[in-house]
């Protein structure tokens, strides 16, 4: 079982987490209307829009950052010992 003060402190890392995610997607959209405005208004647009790549590759970060916060489940304490033991490390049943 976690301890009360590190549960909180965990719901509380969570919480920035988000919240600096929630900042990432506005940073996200922001840079990239800017560049795909900049690109139309500048570029002949005869070959291929180069803000593409910015939005690609930017865009898998955000998945992974995503993934990261909202698609993963917590590691419970089960898990730990069950780790443990098979390392090794303590006794299954403990």
């Amino acid at each position: 079982m976690t301890a009360p003060s590190s549960a909180r402190e965990a719901a509380i890392e969570r919480l920035h987490q988000k919240r600096g995610f929630t900042q990432t997607v506005a940073s996200y959209v922001i840079v990239n209307v800017f560049l795909w405005g900049l690109w139309f208004l500048t570029d002949d647009r005869s070959g291929f829009p180069w803000p593409a790549y910015v939005t690609i590759f930017s865009g898998l970060g955000l998945v992974f950052t995503w993934w990261r916060i909202y698609g993963q489940r917590p590691i419970t304490e089960d898990e730990i010992r069950q780790e443990m033991a098979r390392s090794g490390d303590v006794a299954p049943d403990a």
